[in-house]
């Protein structure tokens, strides 16, 4: 079935269509990777190995011995460059083969691919495509996740489901009926939508006419306003700028009193599912303590939320697997407009007789 949005139209499954290697994409926490130590981790079945050099800074290759094919990750760490746990063949942080313990330097074989790699905002970014991109589109801060004046928490799952269930998941604020257990009688209204060549965005307001809500969002939003529950509404932003989303609430202006950024990366050579990064920040009220008291109850509120997410979206990746083509009738004009930017942003299998190779879908 095309995805379709109004006045344009692009023939694709969206479900097969690949994130595109051409941004930063999260691999692991900062704290994760010690001085000396390497994590295996992947993007879209293609294996990365991550080390952090005596330098302090974190690296990453092709998780590939150009010898014999083996995992780097189970090799050691020397200075700045990987060894080979096999024969010793020796990489360094730009993947050339420096050293071949029982040949020497001379005549070296060819090394293994680089990624760019930095950390922000306590992650560790891979760049799996052109490296000449690399630097002008690094993601800015993470929301408000090194904000003081916010208190923040990780989010970090596998899901087996493709990126793209994910971005439509946050932005459809429609299904909070799934959440009915948590939120009680909570209704999203759209106030909006808005969308360009690699974003769109929509606008929310909530109400719950029939009183005061659960635990959780008491907790989150209730310290904010004086009287907590009741007939209230606020505002919600939501927006993907690809390949990340980011949320934002605001209770009678001023700053948002709650941020979610997110970013998913994709595993398995068809993309069928994704670890998610995320971070959420709740801003601190103005008594004291008040943060620490409510967040036990956000943590469980959160997780209650998530793993709803999480195992709806399963569900979708699995009907989409048993048709084995998109179905969706969709006539939400934002996750229309959310559909037309993910196809466009991504990239299409394209299957010769030969190979199979992506291309840009727009």
């Amino acid at each position: 079935m095309p995805i379709s949005a109004p006045g344009q139209m692009v023939n694709h499954d969206l479900r097969k269509i690949r994130a595109n290697p051409d941004y930063w994409y999260p691999a692991a926490w900062s704290d994760e990777l010690k001085v000396g130590k390497t994590l295996a981790r992947e993007f879209a079945g293609a294996p990365i190995v991550l080390y952090r050099g005596k330098s302090g800074k974190a690296f990453a290759l092709e998780d590939r011995c150009a010898h014999r094919q083996v995992p780097l990750h189970i090799g050691i760490v020397v200075g700045d460059a990987i060894k080979c746990g096999y024969h010793g063949w020796t990489y360094d942080c730009a993947g050339l083969c420096v050293d071949v313990p029982y040949r020497g330097v001379d005549h070296l074989p060819d090394g293994v691919r680089s990624y760019p790699c930095r950390e922000i905002d306590g992650l560790i970014f891979i760049f799996p495509g052109d490296p000449v991109l690399a630097d002008q589109r690094a993601p800015d801060a993470l929301g408000a996740a090194m904000i003081g004046s916010y208190k923040t928490r990780r989010l970090n799952r596998e899901v087996s489901a493709h990126y793209t269930f994910m971005h439509e998941n946050l932005m459809d604020m429609n299904h909070q009926f799934l959440h009915r257990r948590q939120m009680g009688s909570i209704k999203a209204h759209c106030l909006g939508h808005r969308s360009g060549e690699d974003w769109c965005e929509v606008d929310y307001t909530f109400s719950r006419p029939t009183g005061v809500g659960p635990l959780g969002e008491i907790a989150i939003l209730g310290t904010f306003r004086p009287n907590g529950g009741g007939d209230h509404k606020d505002l919600m932003t939501i927006r993907t700028g690809y390949p990340y989303q980011n949320l934002k609430v605001w209770v009678g202006g001023g700053e948002p009193v709650l941020q979610v950024w997110l970013g998913y990366t994709p595993l398995g050579r068809e993309q069928g599912a994704s670890r998610v990064f995320g971070y959420l920040s709740v801003r601190r009220p103005g008594i004291p303590g008040l943060i620490n008291a409510a967040w036990p109850i956000i943590t469980w509120f959160t997780e209650k939320i998530f793993t709803e997410d999480k195992r709806i979206v399963e569900l979708e990746q699995a009907a989409h697997d048993a048709q084995g083509a998109d179905w969706n009738q969709e006539v939400f004009p934002a996750i229309r407009d959310l559909r037309v930017v993910l196809a466009k942003c991504g990239m299409v299998p394209v299957i010769t007789s030969k190979v199979m190779a992506v291309v840009r879908s727009d």
